[in-house]
């Protein structure tokens, strides 16, 4: 009979946060509630610095070099397009077998390379979820998907901090990971806008408390998606109701011409995936895909 282990972590590890923004200050406090000891932040701005003694109370506050020469398990937490730089200013202080770890969901552990040369170990370790940066998140890390990628003597390491913080790690190749972050944030950070689009109109005609009917509506069009795929396509683009898509786009071209272009987007990537599915005729899907861009080019757009 084959017995599953939990990957081994070396014991408590004294943990260091470069940015203490809404993501680092709750895997701090994460990795803090099981026994490693956060000993040191950095905190740029007054907002970080009451995340930092909130969520970790009694942790100093030092420069990043201070923070990264001092820890055993670094968490670097910066935006992506400054992750880079942040790795190149702390390279000259990191140590032979100290974690280095960031939660990007962009980049892999190669970003770290100037690291991994003086013996660092790199873990890419990003959490598949928003952050609000208060304590509601560490009870929503339960059983939360990670991102994780490593090198082979850091992938044990970075899959058992995930399950000591009450998450479930996944692995994602080096090579996969900018595919993989477009993806999560075309779902994510596109869905807000378009829930948002989409409660703005349902103001605009006139309901007082839009949420009532966005919520169950698309929280019901989630789970079928989930469940069935494309087959759970409804509405007038999977029937080919070409005049209901043209009186659509006119009027929301009248109240808003971004969510028009949206909407004229959407609709033309749902036809393509209606068709494929075989929802739509090829004749129907001509039709849909020339009414959208027929009122695209009436406003004086590309479709």
């Amino acid at each position: 009979m084959s017995v599953t282990t939990t990957p081994q972590v070396p014991p408590r590890l004294r943990v260091g946060i470069i940015g203490s923004g809404r993501v680092g200050a709750v895997l701090g406090a994460a990795l803090r509630r099981v026994g490693h000891p956060v000993i040191a932040v950095s905190a740029r701005t007054d907002l970080s610095r009451v995340r930092a003694e909130a969520l970790l109370p009694g942790v100093a506050i030092a420069d990043p070099r201070q923070v990264a020469a001092q820890c055993d398990l670094l968490l670097v937490t910066v935006p992506d397009d400054e992750l880079s730089s942040v790795v190149d200013s702390i390279a000259d202080v990191v140590h032979p077998g100290q974690y280095v770890m960031h939660a990007s969901g962009r980049y892999g552990v190669a970003v770290m390379g100037h690291l991994r040369n003086q013996g660092a170990i790199p873990l890419a370790v990003h959490p598949v979820m928003t952050f609000t940066g208060t304590s509601i998140d560490l009870e929503r890390l339960e059983d939360c998907p990670f991102g994780v990628t490593a090198d082979p003597d850091g992938l044990p390491v970075a899959e058992a901090l995930v399950i000591e913080m009450g998450g479930d790690p996944l692995v994602i190749a080096e090579e996969s990971r900018l595919l993989y972050h477009a993806g999560l944030a075309h779902g994510a950070n596109h869905l807000v806008t378009l829930v948002a689009q989409t409660c703005e109109l349902l103001a605009s005609a006139g309901v007082a408390e839009p949420a009532r009917l966005v919520g169950p509506l698309l929280s019901a069009a989630l789970d079928n998606t989930l469940r069935q795929g494309d087959m759970a396509l409804t509405g007038p683009v999977s029937r080919g109701d070409v005049r209901t898509l043209d009186a659509h786009v006119e009027e929301l071209d009248r109240i808003d011409s971004v969510t028009a272009q949206t909407y004229r987007a959407l609709a033309l990537a749902t036809a393509e995936r209606a068709l494929a599915a075989e929802m739509l005729t090829q004749a129907k899907f001509d039709q849909v895909t020339e009414v959208v861009g027929r009122s695209a080019f009436r406003n004086g757009m590309a479709p």
